[in-house]
């Protein structure tokens, strides 16, 4: 299960991160995502963890805490498909009508 980490302190590093999550399981990838112009933390991380009770485990007791500083936010993160956007628009195959032009 992929997690979104937010509000994390610019300080904090992966490592320390996956430090924190590990108390709960396995982890199969930490990210912080970094602003690439200025090389620094830009708030908000993703880690994996194989298995979805220790995942639900970690964001339940995880969030609000806090780490570095601030109070981090912790949740399943979602597809860039499912951010409440309409799904997009399948096109209509041409029905062999010429069309008119203005």
């Amino acid at each position: 299960m992929k997690i979104l980490i937010r509000n994390l302190d610019r300080a904090t590093t992966a490592k320390e991160l996956k430090e924190v999550f590990q108390k709960f399981g396995a982890i199969q990838s930490c990210t912080i995502v970094m602003d690439p112009q200025r090389g620094t933390s830009k708030g908000f991380g993703f880690i994996e963890m194989p298995n979805p009770g220790e995942a639900k485990a970690a964001i339940k007791s995880l969030n609000n805490k806090r780490l570095g500083g601030n109070a981090i936010r912790v949740k399943k993160a979602m597809n860039k498909s499912s951010k409440g956007e309409p799904p997009q628009a399948t096109s209509i195959p041409n029905s062999g009508k010429p069309s008119k032009t203005a």
